[in-house]
């Protein structure tokens, strides 16, 4: 006797940008099987309040938190990704910007801003995992560089908010060419003396942990956020070993001295106000 109903095909079928990560409709389930409403998550600062998961939000979301009131400059917000490879795999490269850019109304993976934190000016790049998985190509690295410019002009402290797949490899080399070329900036940034503060959140992963998400002069994280180079299963795969409870989370790497401190979303605002306020000798700000 056969069965009524059967699956044509097998595993499963949602593409990777089909994939949800910020709460849609009216309520969120956090990994832990707890139930919020997405009023209640956003007034949370998209935590979820019973089990404390800090849910994956985008620039938009870190824009409202960091800038006093929402109000901020958005800089060289018109740059987008060229396809200078004409690279092609399952899909060319070019539909996948078009594709990308639709769904998330975003013109690549990293979005800069100025404004006020606190009643002081900050510049923040934060990255934004919706646009093919975070991933740094040549406009993420050129933005990321034209804001650290901005903070070397103005004498203003630098935020950098990874979130990130890693190096866009539909861009090859002169995707990898970003890693140095964001590092060189930084350099410059440190020797005008101005504070780089880089944020880790969930999952800040390849190239970006290889370059920029390093190499802060305080480099803090999110509660459980997935940090690392190559993934887990390639990291055993290569030594051969098993590897310990918790690896790649950040209060692991907190443990093992690659992070300074892990801080909660809502204290976010005030943490990193208070480590621009010591790293520069003002008086704190309350």
């Amino acid at each position: 006797m056969s069965s009524w109903f059967k699956r044509k095909e097998k595993g499963i079928q949602t593409a990777t940008e089909e994939k949800k990560d910020t709460p849609k409709g009216l309520w969120y389930k956090s990994p832990t099987g707890k139930i919020v409403e997405s009023e209640d998550l956003a007034k949370n600062f998209y935590v979820s309040p019973e089990d404390d998961y800090h849910v994956r939000i985008g620039s938009k979301e870190y824009f409202e938190i960091l800038f006093d009131d929402n109000k901020f400059k958005e800089l060289d917000a018109n740059l987008k990704s060229k396809d200078p490879l004409k690279f092609v795999d399952t899909k060319k490269y070019s539909e996948r910007l078009k594709a990308a850019e639709q769904k998330t109304g975003l013109k690549d993976a990293v979005r800069s801003a100025v404004g006020k934190s606190m009643g002081k000016e900050l510049v923040v790049s934060c990255m934004d995992f919706a646009f093919i998985g975070g991933s740094m190509g040549s406009v993420v690295g050129e933005k990321i560089s034209r804001a650290i410019d901005m903070a070397i002009k103005k004498k203003i402290p630098f935020l950098m908010i990874s979130k990130s797949g890693g190096a866009r490899m539909m861009e090859a080399a002169l995707s990898l060419m970003q890693l140095a070329k964001t590092s060189a900036k930084l350099a410059q940034l440190a020797e005008a003396k101005i504070p780089y503060i880089s944020l880790c959140t969930d999952p800040t992963t390849g190239g970006t942990t290889a370059s920029y998400a390093m190499l802060g002069d305080i480099n803090i994280s999110e509660p459980g956020a997935l940090i690392g180079f190559a993934g887990p299963r390639v990291v055993k795969d290569t030594t051969g070993k098993d590897l310990p409870d918790g690896f790649q989370t950040a209060e692991f790497l907190k443990e093992h001295g690659f992070l300074d401190f892990i801080t909660h979303r809502r204290d976010l605002k005030k943490n990193v106000n208070l480590y621009i306020d010591l790293i520069t000798n003002q008086p704190i700000r309350s």
